[in-house]
């Protein structure tokens, strides 16, 4: 194609023409494998990662697909070197493989003999593998399977996990699709896109699911509940999600309350199905983590990681130590602000099944959503107090800009009797929302019935708009939201970006659109994270329009 959207660099960017007419079949193409790192206007840039290639190759795409879509929507000859590069380092994944042996248990082979003498060679083997076998094959203790991926991963080198899997304590579970479900719920069907999510997760054993929020991640649990038939272990955010994901699976599944056990802060109940919040697992006592016996307190079948990207480091060691049992990670997105992208890989699985959100939209899936970013000025004597700030200080001066109340009060002007959230990072600024806007406010201080009793009224449209900090961010079900205004974040997370918008994107029943505002001041810090915080949406195929504060009245013009 002698005019593509795309320019393919030697250093592995990838410039994308955004306002060129193929631009968004060349994202499509390459989202498998590339990583977006920066979205301004005109020109999207992706970077080519080994992680992101190893990740391409693991959910079954080749290095013919990677380097057909380089050079289909290349603009000019691909650098023939990068064209080598990618196809040998997505040959790396699998030279490697993890294998079962009835007589040692646990081996690791090698399908080039080279590579097994090379990370034999490392120090950071050490101690992981046992007794040589011959040319190509070594001993693996069991309980070093999870530790040995990682270093191989570190090398290299991933390994691929061909083990298999204990089938833990068998207990039924099957999908109440037909007919009405155990609370008179209608008939019901998992949709083809979490049919295909389950299917891809259990052909690969263990590993991660990708969908935005919004498009059923807890009926892709349910649905691999349903084909492991056995004991499962439930690890959600907090103890919201774990009420959440209690119910759902009561609706969805022939489960009754009786077999689910919530383990919290407030309850430790042990059943054949577990939630258990990531939190009470990581409390530490006297240097020690008492409630991680809760892993060997059942044979379970399968671990389910809610929310995969958010995974604190105390899960990943003892996730190390889970391997022989099935692990589906669940995430709108695999993005981690700590860069631990490899951790995952390596102990949860690769991704095996990503569905970009305007696919799921254009199925009418999710609701369509229109991202506007609403810029005001710092009022000149403030300038100079920012000018003079700390560096450490100078987001929350910014973020927390007294002008942003107005904007938002005018915001909601537009949007008359819509189910609106607020939703911010500092408490005194929400508190003071909450009061000039006559709405309640939930943060991470009001106790968990408080939060269910006004999300329960935000549902029924009793609360027309609800001030929120980030514990609405995940794993909260507020289908009714059909706007957002987003006035200060975590710096630059993109994950809570979209996490922020995924709470939107519930379809709406008249089919209408969801208006995601984000409120930021402009020549500071605040919007250079804002920049970074949409990146990922921008991979997804949204973009930010761009008003003044002053032209608000334009945007409804041109709407």
């Amino acid at each position: 194609m002698p005019d593509g959207p795309l320019i393919v660099q030697s250093d592995k960017t990838l410039l994308l023409e955004v306002d060129h007419p193929l631009a968004g079949e060349a994202r499509r193409a390459v989202a498998p494998f590339a990583e977006l790192e920066r979205a301004p206007e005109h020109v999207h840039t992706y970077r080519l990662t080994p992680l992101g290639l190893w990740n391409a190759r693991a959910a079954g795409h080749d290095a013919e697909q990677v380097v057909d879509a380089l050079v289909r929507f290349s603009r000019y000859p691909v650098p023939h070197a990068l064209l080598v590069d990618v196809a040998e380092t997505m040959s790396r994944y699998g030279r490697l493989q993890l294998l079962p042996d009835p007589a040692h248990g646990l081996v690791l082979h090698a399908l080039d003999r080279a590579v097994l003498e090379e990370v034999l060679r490392s120090r950071r083997t050490a101690g992981l593998v046992g007794a040589r076998l011959d040319d190509t094959t070594v001993v693996v203790h069991p309980s070093q399977r999870g530790h040995l991926k990682q270093v191989l991963l570190k090398l290299g080198w991933p390994a691929e996990d061909l083990a298999g899997y204990v089938d833990g304590e068998a207990h039924p579970i099957a999908l109440a699709e037909a007919g009405t479900g155990p609370d008179g719920a209608g008939a019901w069907s998992l949709r083809p896109y979490q049919r295909e999510a389950v299917e891809s997760f259990w052909h690969g054993g263990s590993g991660v699911v990708v969908l935005p929020c919004g498009a059923g991640k807890t009926l892709v649990g349910a649905g691999a509940m349903a084909q492991a038939s056995a004991t499962t272990l439930i690890l959600v955010t907090n103890t919201v999600s774990a009420r959440q994901w209690r119910d759902e699976l009561v609706r969805r599944t022939t489960l009754t309350e009786d077999e689910i056990g919530e383990y919290s802060g407030a309850r430790k109940e042990i059943r054949p199905v577990t939630i258990a919040t990531y939190q009470v697992l990581t409390t530490k006592r006297k240097g020690a983590y008492p409630h991680l016996e809760l892993l060997d307190a059942r044979d379970w079948g399968l671990v389910v990681y809610d929310e995969v990207h958010l995974l604190p480091a105390p899960i990943f060691r003892m996730t190390a130590d889970l391997q022989a049992r099935r692990r589906l990670g669940l995430t709108a997105t695999l993005v981690r602000e700590d860069g631990r992208e490899d951790e995952v890989f390596s102990l949860i699985g690769p991704k095996r099944y990503d569905a970009p959100w305007k696919d799921i939209e254009a199925q009418g899936y999710i609701a369509p959503a229109s991202c506007v970013e609403v810029r005001l000025s710092l009022p000149e004597p403030m300038r100079m107090v920012y000018a003079t700030a700390e560096p450490e200080d100078r987001y929350r001066l910014a973020a927390t800009a007294p002008g942003k109340i107005d904007v938002v009060r005018a915001l909601l002007a537009r949007h008359p009797g819509e189910q609106t959230l607020v939703i911010g990072q500092y408490l005194d600024q929400l508190d003071e929302l909450a009061e000039s806007l006559d709405a309640p406010v939930i943060t991470g201080a009001t106790t968990v019935t408080q939060r269910q009793k006004l999300f329960d009224a935000f549902r029924a449209g009793e609360v027309p708009v609800l001030v929120v900090s980030k514990v609405a961010n995940f794993s909260v079900d507020l289908p009714e939201a059909a706007v957002a205004i987003q006035v200060s974040g975590a710096f630059g997370s993109r994950q809570e970006e979209a996490q922020r918008l995924g709470r939107l994107l519930r379809p709406k029943g008249d089919g209408r659109e969801a208006h995601f505002y984000a409120v930021v001041v402009r020549d500071t810090v605040d919007a250079d994270f804002a920049a970074h915080r949409q990146r990922f949406l921008a991979e997804q195929g949204y973009s930010y329009r761009i008003v003044d504060a002053e032209d608000l009245g334009a945007l409804d013009a041109a709407e």
